[in-house]
């Protein structure tokens, strides 16, 4: 039997969901040209909060853990106060890398946490609604993720040479928030950190661990922020009230 079995069948409360978020802010912006994509105005408000708002208004979200870069504390500090998010409990220092940051905020939250969802502060556009039903989801399966089918015809290249096209009909874009049982998502964390496995997501930290990862209808307006084009995207979407 698989870790991710074992911790899957410890008993757990049969009360409503309640989980935990770690929104993970501790990015360079590399590729935004020098842009501080969190701190990026739409209609005057920065994009993370529009991110923390949306986890603000769920009632299944008990606390929220921002982890994020050191220079950042005291703006990030001053935007929760302005807008009295009153969930976040912690504003913490990231790690070297993604998952060393994730790692740091899973080990944050409440020891009560059933269940630990994780954010990219840089997707502003998610919905409460796709939050909770993502929750509830990992309520059910110990592990969930809001996922699209991708449209676009998909090729493998070598240098530039096309080889193959991908069948394309069993593929989707993972989203976030990813949701996971607690102590499934630290057990799977702690196994990549002391392996050195470098992972993409924090799906496949679980996945590696023997976890299968159930699936929830996403959205493509549930972008992640990662070239100035996708900043002006995000501030259509916002401003225009629209999405799916």
């Amino acid at each position: 039997m698989s870790v991710f079995n074992k911790l899957s069948k410890i008993t757990v409360s049969k009360k409503p969901p309640t989980c935990s978020v770690v929104i993970v802010a501790a990015g360079l912006s590399q590729r935004c040209k020098g842009e501080d994509k969190l701190a990026f105005l739409v209609d005057n408000k920065p994009v993370l909060a529009y991110t923390t708002e949306a986890f603000e208004k769920s009632q299944l979200v008990t606390e929220i853990i921002i982890v994020t870069t050191e220079d950042k504390f005291e703006q990030i500090g001053s935007l929760c106060k302005k807008n009295n998010y009153k969930k976040v409990a912690k504003i913490i220092k990231g790690g070297e890398t993604r998952t060393l940051s994730v790692l740091n905020g899973v080990f944050e939250v409440t020891k009560k946490a059933r269940l630990i969802a994780i954010h990219d502060g840089a997707r502003p556009c998610i919905k409460t609604e796709l939050i909770d039903k993502t929750i509830k989801e990992a309520a059910k399966h110990s592990a969930a993720a809001p996922a699209v089918k991708v449209s676009s015809t998909i090729k493998r290249v070598q240098g530039d040479v096309i080889k193959e096209t991908v069948d394309r009909e069993d593929l989707y874009e993972i989203q976030t928030p990813q949701i996971f049982r607690a102590e499934i998502i630290k057990a799977a964390l702690i196994n990549v950190v002391k392996k050195s496995i470098p992972v993409t997501d924090d799906c496949q930290a679980v996945e590696l661990l023997g976890g299968s990862v159930h699936i929830v209808e996403g959205a493509h307006s549930n972008i992640k922020i990662t070239t100035p084009e996708n900043l002006l995207f995000v501030r259509e979407i916002i401003s225009g009230g629209g999405g799916e």
